[in-house]
């Protein structure tokens, strides 16, 4: 042992998938690192997400579609147990 600090692994700051500058944060949809560059500001939204190039590109920079997905998955299942309820309480009542 020398008593220096050792390097483990890479300390490099993160770099950015689109152009390799200093990575600013994840995007917000595919968790990508992208520079403040590289990256749009999402709308429609109470917070603002910075989402890259690509996803913009791809999906537009609105999240409705993933709020519309989420209470999809939510209430889905809310359906089929309403239903599965409304299914065994008619049948107990004959």
């Amino acid at each position: 042992m020398t008593g220096q600090l050792q390097h483990i692994g890479d300390d490099a700051p993160p770099r950015c998938v689109l152009c390799g500058k200093v990575a600013a944060g994840p995007c917000a949809s595919c968790h990508r690192m992208v520079c403040g560059e590289c990256s749009t500001l999402t709308e429609g939204s109470a917070q603002v997400w910075a989402i890259c190039l690509d996803c913009d590109r791809r999906k537009g920079r609105s999240l409705a579609p993933a709020w519309f997905r989420l209470l999809a998955w939510l209430l889905v299942p809310l359906a089929v147990l309403a239903a599965a309820t409304a299914l065994v309480g008619w049948l107990a009542s004959r």
